[in-house]
């Protein structure tokens, strides 16, 4: 690597070279001026960034120190009044109220999906920022919600059995979604528009909408409409209409598809879904990203034999019943998740060499790329009120994010951006911050537009912050337990108490199995009844079919219900998750085995073929979309397991060998995969995953990036000497 000096700091010539010459052009910023001010602005916050995460090691030394002295006595109020003496609990009584502005309506007034998508892979990103809108027949046909009985396979052609099978599926969530005033869409021989309402034609009648205000807009002709726009719970609908389409052709009203708004917003990753450990892949990180920002992002790829090019959708123009123009934005609304405090990089070394941090980066560069869109001089816009949005994960307590707060202000001040321009989504998924919540979003509550929640972190967290108090419950039991309901309900809560109902996202988490959309729709909208206004998807069609449920279901009514919550969730969150159950070695070796296959098949794509997002199968081969977390929560549980004896360390080897050869047989199929069976000691990726376990109790909050990052420049290395 070689680096350029400006000043007290070194940047690797690639990302020295990327900013100059394809990031600033345009942004009205010099080069000089910028890497002046990164250098002032290390000298600044390295410190306090180190600071922060030695309080992260102090408070956890102290916690593991009490469970020592306490192990097997019952101690709730006293741990939270030890908690409270160590500046782990903040108390902090005074409501809260959110002051952010300039927030786009995709956050303040639409409750809908959310993906989140790998920044280094161009192709996923650009499908995850036109899944803004999509069609539910394509949905449906594709998936396990229509099943395959009575002749509805699914193959390499169209199969009008299960064509006919979604129609009759998707016209049954029309008559919920967009009812009559009588009869069914399903009866329904033709649409037209007569004073500025839908009429309904049928063999014996004709209609109107039970609800005529849903009718928003229309391409085509009042007498013939080719597309009908509709409106229910603030979400967008269209039917489109052909008799030419094979489709619709067959079809007694001629409705060739119905498309839903999908993916309302987007978080475009440079954290858990991304393989970046150098300046070489934080150069194509921040690349794609431009090519967002600039809406210039285009990429080619071959599907059955044809080349395909991709690029940003255009946005989507109707006339509305009284003749005026509407133009719908194309595109999900994207954020940009920034690395959290913990890791640093050697793409900008300081003046005695030292890495410096990646989150600081992130923050910096990010931002200087979104300048593009804020200049309104491209052809596709994200923001339409001038924000940026960052999503900023891992934050320990409300020190840390005010520390983004100020952060976010000198970014700011350099750019020459207006005060809170920069907008944050603080990610509730570590235990400190569960705890203090409240404080959390206090810290910066002029910009702060979406908390969420995260079984997987936030459990591996539960498990390592709690190691010393002894075995915890197998993983399958955690959904069930008390802290994890608690902590679920606690997050809603205070984010309506803060006033985020009309201003900013409440999240809930991943469905992790692309294929079992069935299951989906039957559980996912719980998230929703539960008072979420958004929930993370693995797929763009699983945006689509998600976004039944937000037709189905009035997100703000059901919030209405839940604004006079005011119940204290703080001790049932305390619960810690052990148990003095003894369990037999079947069930032990059970647990083992899923915990290490899972573990080793995502990291054989994430170190061997820099693969930080895709869908992995799990044991008994279903398809589980995986990221960083899903590490974070087996690794910390095989740890704890071993700490506390209800294994050891020659079983739990024994396990990992065998499970390698379970996951060498999964990708057997990969012409470039690698085995890790025999040769255990040569493969980086077998090595990595038995340091995530062995080594687990020493990383810091079991975080499973530092083990990651060397491997994965060990196995690059490797690469390159071939």
């Amino acid at each position: 690597m070689t680096y350029k000096v400006v000043g007290n700091i070194k940047i690797d010539d690639q990302l020295y070279r990327f900013v100059n010459e394809d990031v600033i052009p345009g942004t009205g910023i010099t080069a000089e001026y910028f890497w002046q001010q990164y250098d002032l602005l290390l000298s600044e916050y390295q410190a306090e960034n180190k600071s922060l995460l030695q309080e992260r090691e102090t408070l956890q030394q102290k916690i593991n120190d009490w469970h020592k002295q306490k192990s097997g006595k019952e101690h709730s109020s006293e741990y939270v009044n030890f908690l409270k003496d160590i500046g782990y609990l903040e108390e902090l009584t005074a409501p809260i109220e959110i002051t952010t502005k300039n927030v786009d309506t995709e956050i303040t007034n639409q409750a809908g999906p959310q993906l989140v998508v790998p920044v280094n892979n161009a192709r996923y990103a650009l499908n995850a920022a036109n899944a803004r809108f999509g069609s539910l027949y394509d949905a449906l046909y594709g998936s396990d919600i229509i099943s395959e009985e009575n002749g509805a396979t699914q193959g390499a052609s169209y199969n009008p059995v299960r064509g006919e099978k979604v129609v009759d599926y998707a016209k049954s969530f029309l008559d919920q979604a967009l009812p009559l005033q009588d009869g069914s869409h399903k009866d329904v021989t033709s649409y037209s528009i007569s004073e500025q309402q839908i009429i309904a034609t049928m063999a014996s009648k004709q209609v109107p909408l039970k609800t005529p205000s849903q009718f928003v807009g229309f391409n085509g002709t009042e007498e013939d409409p080719s597309s009908l726009l509709f409106l229910n719970n603030n979400n967008h609908l269209e039917l489109q209409i052909d008799r030419n389409h094979p489709i619709g052709k067959s079809d007694l009203s001629g409705l060739k598809d119905v498309i839903l708004e999908s993916a309302i917003t987007t978080i475009i990753d440079c954290e858990d879904s991304v393989t970046a450990v150098d300046a070489e892949d934080k150069v194509l990180v921040y690349r794609n990203w431009l090519g967002l920002m600039k809406g210039t992002l285009e990429t080619t790829f071959e599907k059955d034999g044809k080349s395909i090019t991709r690029k940003l959708n255009n946005d989507r123009n109707y006339t509305s019943p009284n003749g005026a123009s509407i133009s719908l934005h194309g595109r999900s609304l994207l954020f940009i998740r920034n690395v959290g405090h913990l890791m640093t990089t050697d793409a900008i070394l300081d003046e005695h060499d030292n890495e410096t941090p990646e989150g600081i980066m992130d923050g910096m560069i990010t931002s200087l790329i979104a300048l593009h869109d804020l200049k309104k001089t491209n052809a596709f816009q994200n923001s339409r009120t001038g924000s940026i949005y960052i999503v900023k994960p891992k934050m320990h307590g409300s020190k840390e994010v005010a520390f983004t707060n100020s952060l976010f202000n000198r970014i700011e001040d350099i750019l020459n951006l207006d005060r809170y321009t920069l907008k944050v989504g603080i990610m509730d998924e570590e235990r400190r911050t569960s705890l203090n919540l409240k404080a959390c979003i206090q810290a910066a509550k002029e910009r702060t537009v979406f908390i969420n929640t995260g079984f997987l972190d936030r459990t591996g967290d539960e498990i390592h912050t709690s190691m010393e108090a002894g075995a915890v419950i197998p993983k399958a039991a955690m959904k069930g337990s008390t802290w994890l309901n608690s902590y679920e309900k606690s997050n809603v809560q205070h984010g309506l108490n803060s006033g985020f109902q009309g201003k900013a996202q409440i999240g809930k988490g991943m469905w992790a199995m692309p294929n079992l959309m069935n299951a989906m729709i039957e559980q996912k909208g719980g998230q929703l009844r539960a008072g979420a206004n958004t929930a993370w998807v693995p797929s763009p069609t699983a945006a689509t079919l998600h976004a039944m449920h937000y037709h189905q279901i009035d997100v703000q009514s059901v919030q209405e219900t839940l604004l006079d919550d005011h119940t204290d969730y703080l001790e049932d969150i305390l619960q810690i998750p052990t148990t003095k159950e003894t369990y037999s070695q079947e069930d032990i070796q059970q647990e083992l085995n899923n915990n290490a296959q899972g573990i080793l098949g995502y990291v054989v794509r994430w170190v061997e073929h820099g693969v930080g997002c895709s869908t992995v199968p799990d044991i008994n081969d279903v398809g589980l979309m995986e990221d960083r977390a899903t590490l974070r929560i087996s690794s910390q549980h095989m740890c704890n397991w071993l700490y506390h004896g209800l294994t050891n360390e020659e079983q739990v080897m024994e396990t990992m060998k065998r499970m390698a050869k379970v996951v060498d047989e999964q990708n057997a199929d990969d012409p470039a995969y690698r085995n890790m069976a025999p040769n255990f000691e040569d493969s980086v990726a077998f090595q990595a995953a038995c340091d995530l376990v062995f080594k687990g109790k020493e990383q810091p909050s079991g975080y499973t990036e530092p083990i990651l990052h060397q491997r994965r420049k060990e196995a690059k290395q490797k690469l390159a000497v071939k």
